[in-house]
């Protein structure tokens, strides 16, 4: 069933847990997200990448999507991660996002809050509780997180506290040491700022992104420092292929499309299952 973002985020925030955001490049990945998420009666977000929503059938990927979480027996999500762009934001919201990322932190702060501004002030207009993340400092990836750690920018709580002041965007994600993609060598998360951050915020929910690859124990830790949503994509996108792989030999020589696509989803809902366990939804 779909659920509003912010009311997702309060229910896990209040439960002292996270929901789990986990990218969605095709329907299939989205079963088995779905599967995970219902054989533990846990709630779950479905995510698009802007590049995936801007390609070629996008808008149908989303339609997909949206029919998915519709269907689905357990409270669901469906937002666009990390838009850049004003009008593809414009778009996504005409498009029936639950949610939108408007990721302005590449952006000097007044940029980054203007952006942000202006999508919450769209949201708002369709009276349906469309919720709107923002991202400030910056979370680089694709590279080692020393590297990655030094090219991006740490949250400032100060500035955290006016920006989701300024904006009232309900959800922050933030940068403490973490990085999108693998980790080349183990992070070293600035605990003591993700503490400032949530005291200097008050009640807005704080997200991690990039936690694929993050130790199981620095995500509890995250979680129990108020984090209340967490993002996956390189492990599902890992598993799939992975999965692919080694079951396309045996699906191609007999044709067995059926087959292969729920080897897929099984295998992506164990990813998702393992994941949602660790954020502490897991109703078992």
């Amino acid at each position: 069933m779909l659920a509003p973002f912010r009311r997702l985020l309060a229910e896990r925030r209040a439960a002292g847990a996270a929901v789990g955001a986990f990218t969605c490049y095709d329907l299939t990945t989205a079963l088995g997200v779905l599967r995970a998420a219902e054989s533990r009666e846990a709630p779950a977000i479905l995510l698009v990448s802007d590049a995936s929503f801007r390609g070629a059938g996008g808008r149908l990927l989303v339609a997909g999507l949206l029919g998915a979480a519709t269907a689905a027996s357990v409270p669901a999500c469906v937002q666009l991660d990390h838009a850049t762009d004003p009008a593809a934001l414009r778009a996504a919201l005409a498009a029936g996002f639950g949610a939108v990322m408007a990721d302005g932190s590449r952006l000097p702060v007044a940029d980054n809050e203007a952006l942000a501004r202006e999508v919450v002030t769209e949201a708002a207009k369709l009276g349906v509780g469309v919720g709107v993340e923002a991202e400030l400092g910056h979370i680089e990836g694709g590279e080692d997180v020393a590297a990655a750690a030094a090219a991006g920018a740490l949250t400032d709580p100060a500035q955290a506290a006016a920006f989701v002041g300024e904006t009232g965007v309900d959800c922050l994600a933030v940068s403490i040491g973490n990085v999108h993609g693998t980790y080349a060598s183990p992070p070293r998360l600035d605990w003591e700022r993700l503490e400032q951050i949530r005291e200097a915020v008050g009640g807005t929910p704080l997200s991690l992104h990039g936690a694929s690859g993050l130790a199981d124990d620095d995500v509890r830790r995250a979680i129990e420092l108020g984090v209340c949503k967490v993002n996956v994509n390189t492990e599902l996108r890992a598993r799939y292929l992975d999965e692919l792989e080694r079951r396309l030999p045996g699906a191609k020589a007999g044709l067995r499309l059926l087959d292969l696509q729920e080897s897929l989803v099984a295998a992506v809902a164990e990813v998702v299952g393992a994941k949602l366990d660790l954020f502490g939804l897991s109703r078992r």
